[in-house]
């Protein structure tokens, strides 16, 4: 059976939620091989095996940490010599999309960047994406070399299949443009207690009609009671309400969680791109005319200040 790569994004060897639904979907086309740089690799790989990697393939360097982006796809790029793989799969992210990017034009390839489901074809994988701010769903799949696929967040579900897992060394050499760009300094980011956005599955946002900072507790109350990530539209971080780091949206982050309320959000297309595709989507609005409506699945038409209280207290209730 053919191989797939899956690109394993940890934090020391923590592996992170989207590389385990990388992995279900990896299975659907071949046999999972992990690539794990970094420290914590057999950590890494008892959690990868019980998930379906057959093997992981493991290299340390301080490469790796000190510099950017380019020593990574240089892994990458051996891993494929290594494997000759029948896709290539990295977590949708900034930096995932980079490494993806470059690896693809080392390798001659075509990449499909933001899937939201891949799937085993005839002819290679079949990639299906919500494309032009979520406005259509295409399939495609790429026609020439390996496939090189990032896959969004929350698409597929964590689905535990025991494979060996077994620790294998990757030798990577590293080129000339590897040390190009030095990370000089790092500063820990101060922690909510909450999901990160991207990988949440029940997101809490907030917009313009917060009318204020001060309000976005009403938004974090409601989202804590879920146990969700908090997020805010362009309107609300370009007034200062809350970070940037928290925005959706097509000049933000984009989010595909199960749940996804929208929180005085009249919907404009450029919040619509980066949560369209949430697999249920729930607003809060006293203009019964906002476009958020055309979107939802349920609707409330009404005034955040009144409804979202109501809503965490019922919720609150409920867990008790």
């Amino acid at each position: 059976m053919a191989e797939v790569l899956v690109y394993v994004d940890h934090v020391d060897g923590a592996v992170r939620k989207p590389t385990l639904e990388l992995l279900t979907l990896a299975r659907r086309l071949g046999e999972p091989v992990a690539v794990h740089l970094g420290p914590g690799a057999e950590q890494a790989a008892k959690v990868l095996g019980e998930h379906g990697a057959v093997k992981v393939l493991a290299a340390d360097a301080p490469e790796f940490a000190d510099y950017l982006v380019v020593p990574k796809v240089d892994a990458l790029q051996a891993a494929a010599q290594a494997v000759d793989p029948a896709a290539i799969l990295v977590p949708t992210s900034g930096e995932g999309k980079e490494i993806a990017a470059r690896l693809a034009l080392r390798l001659g390839s075509g990449i499909i960047t933001d899937a939201v489901d891949v799937e085993a074809g005839a002819d290679g994988p079949v990639v299906t994406q919500s494309v032009f701010a979520a406005a259509f769903t295409t399939k495609s799949r790429v026609t020439k070399g390996v496939p090189v696929i990032t896959v969004k967040p929350n698409s597929a579900p964590v689905e535990p299949a025991p494979a060996a897992g077994a620790v294998e060394e990757l030798a990577v050499t590293f080129g000339e443009l590897a040390r190009g760009t030095k990370v000089v300094s790092r500063a820990a980011r101060e922690s909510s207690g909450r999901p990160e956005l991207t990988e949440a599955a029940i997101v809490v946002s907030g917009g313009r009609g917060v009318n204020g900072a001060e309000n976005f507790a009403l938004i974090e109350s409601l989202a804590d009671s879920l146990g969700a990530a908090v997020g805010a539209s362009r309107a609300a971080v370009d007034a200062g309400w809350y970070p940037h780091s928290n925005q959706v949206g097509q000049t933000g982050k984009s989010v595909s969680p199960q749940l996804y309320i929208a929180n005085g959000i009249s919907g404009a297309i450029q919040h619509r791109a980066g949560m369209q595709t949430s697999k249920t989507i729930v607003a809060v609005n006293k203009d019964p005319e906002a476009p958020i409506f055309d979107l939802v699945d349920y609707g409330v038409v009404g005034d955040l200040f009144q409804v979202v209280p109501q809503l965490t207290e019922e919720i609150n209730s409920r867990k008790g």
